[in-house]
């Protein structure tokens, strides 16, 4: 067994100038307290690179788009798993489709987005509960997309491998519907659903990143706007609020509050859940 990699002490100029960088780049706050957790990380990025120290790495992180993308990778949260906030889910099938068809006619299109998505429980959550909860799921075209700023989540959730832990909250006759048997102990997401999720790369803080996706008529963005400072955070915001239709909702996580970061949404108390809507159409659904 391999010794662990021993992190290099990095100067109080040189945690600061690399959370600046990645607050630049993705809006989520470092900073002195997090010291461990970025020499770690840090220590793994510049064995990969073979970069003696940190204004090596730096230097080559500053040449290579690439090692960029890495960077940002490794100091991106993705803690989830299937159904989780399952209430969110319920009121998606309950309160906020059917309210949203009533301005559709059967075969039109509703985009619902999952941003961040991780490594993809949360896209694929939707589309198993809407098969399981929802009688309308085959009137409409559903298009579901899972975007997040970290590329390798992104092939993981593309590949739909998961273990028991990201499956313990999924009734067991769910599991055995959806669920090959894998490799390792783990499952794999059956390819009708791999190939109902769309998988982009976006960035919350970067407006063209986010009106690359388009309009859709329902996100889910949780658990992320906490890492943002409040800048950030409104900028964020905003981008989410130009990226949905009118009438169209929110999900926040359940420590997030919209009302703390924007006006522009109106607050809409269903059975289930707590979420933000655009004014515009379906304002009474």
């Amino acid at each position: 067994m391999s010794r662990p990699r021993k992190a290099q002490a990095l100067a109080a100029d040189e945690i600061r100038r690399l959370c600046q960088f990645l607050h630049r780049r993705t809006g989520m706050l470092f900073g002195e307290s997090k010291r461990y957790y970025i020499e770690r990380r840090i220590a793994d990025r510049m064995a990969a690179t073979g970069t003696r120290n940190f204004n090596a790495y730096f230097a080559h992180v500053d040449s290579n788009q690439g090692e960029v993308e890495q960077l940002i990778n490794i100091f991106t949260v993705n803690e989830t798993y299937f159904y989780r906030e399952e209430h969110q889910l319920r009121c998606l099938s309950r309160s906020l489709l059917p309210g949203i068809v009533q301005g559709k006619t059967p075969g039109d299109l509703v985009r619902i987005w999952s941003v961040p998505c991780s490594t993809g429980e949360e896209p694929y959550s939707i589309a198993i509960w809407l098969l399981e909860n929802w009688p309308m799921v085959d009137a409409y075209h559903i298009e579901i997309v899972g975007s997040d700023i970290d590329t390798q989540v992104l092939l993981e959730a593309q590949a739909g491998n998961y273990g028991e832990r990201a499956l313990s909250r999924l009734p067991p006759d769910v599991v055995e519907r959806y669920f090959d048997p894998g490799q390792d102990g783990q499952r794999r997401l059956i390819q009708d659903l791999r190939e109902s999720v769309k998988f982009t790369s976006a960035n919350l803080v970067d407006a063209v990143s986010v009106a690359a996706q388009g309009q859709f008529d329902v996100i889910f963005c949780r658990n992320v706007l906490i890492y943002f400072d409040d800048s950030s955070r409104l900028l964020a915001v905003n981008n989410l609020y130009d990226s949905l239709h009118p009438g169209g909702y929110i999900c926040l996580g359940h420590t997030e509050s919209m009302t703390r970061i924007s006006k522009r949404f109106d607050l809409r108390r269903f059975e289930d859940a707590i979420v933000y809507q655009r004014p515009g159409r379906n304002r009474d659904g």
